[in-house]
């Protein structure tokens, strides 16, 4: 009998998770980093806020509430200052993921929280200004990130909708000047993003 029991219980998962959809949403950001770094003896080290376009895919787990969504930018640009003299040029890829509970209603508004985890992959990164011919490297990292938005889809529209999220992700990669450490560079910046989204 227990046999029975978890089986139906198992197709009624599975059931439900293949009775999901594809959202794929197709986004403009501003990434805002919310801190900067001191380093004794150097200075003060902060990367500058960029533009970024942001697609993401989302699947939704069959008539539940949750929802799981990958955020795909494409590469972005920072340049580093030292008290205001730009001395790195970097790129990277924000890969992020996350966990969300969509608070459905009866109205075409549908606010949403998240959870997961995220990425700094770098490269091209060289010195410029005071630093230019200087061996820099920003090493990889991984950290936390949240998300709060929400997705408005009008009364006479079937499938799309608009959407606005604000992310923070907790990222300090590593800095190193010649093959030695500098410092961890504290960016963990918030990601503000209007887009526009389209249900299968």
């Amino acid at each position: 009998m227990l046999k029975k029991v978890l089986v139906v219980a198992l197709l009624g998962l599975s059931s439900t998770a293949f009775a999901g959809g594809f959202q794929v949403k197709v986004g403009a950001s501003v990434v805002a980093p919310t801190d900067e770094t001191t380093v004794n003896g150097v200075g003060t080290l902060k990367a500058d806020y960029e533009f970024a376009f942001t697609p993401s895919v989302e699947y939704f787990l069959g008539d539940t509430p949750f929802s799981a969504e990958v955020l795909l930018a494409t590469p972005i640009s920072h340049d580093v200052s030292l008290d205001g003299t730009k001395v790195v040029k970097l790129k990277h890829l924000p890969p992020t993921i996350t966990a969300k509970y969509n608070f459905k209603n009866s109205t075409g508004f549908t606010p949403y929280i998240g959870v997961g985890g995220t990425a700094f992959i770098a490269w091209d990164a060289k010195g410029v200004g005071p630093l230019n011919g200087v061996d820099v490297k920003v090493k990889e990292d991984f950290g936390f990130a949240g998300q709060l938005g929400f997705t408005f889809q009008p009364a006479d529209a079937k499938n799309w909708g608009v959407f606005f999220d604000a992310r923070y992700a907790q990222l300090s990669p590593e800095v190193q000047i010649n093959g030695t450490k500098l410092t961890d560079l504290d960016i963990n910046p918030m990601v503000y993003t209007l887009g526009y989204s389209y249900k299968f």
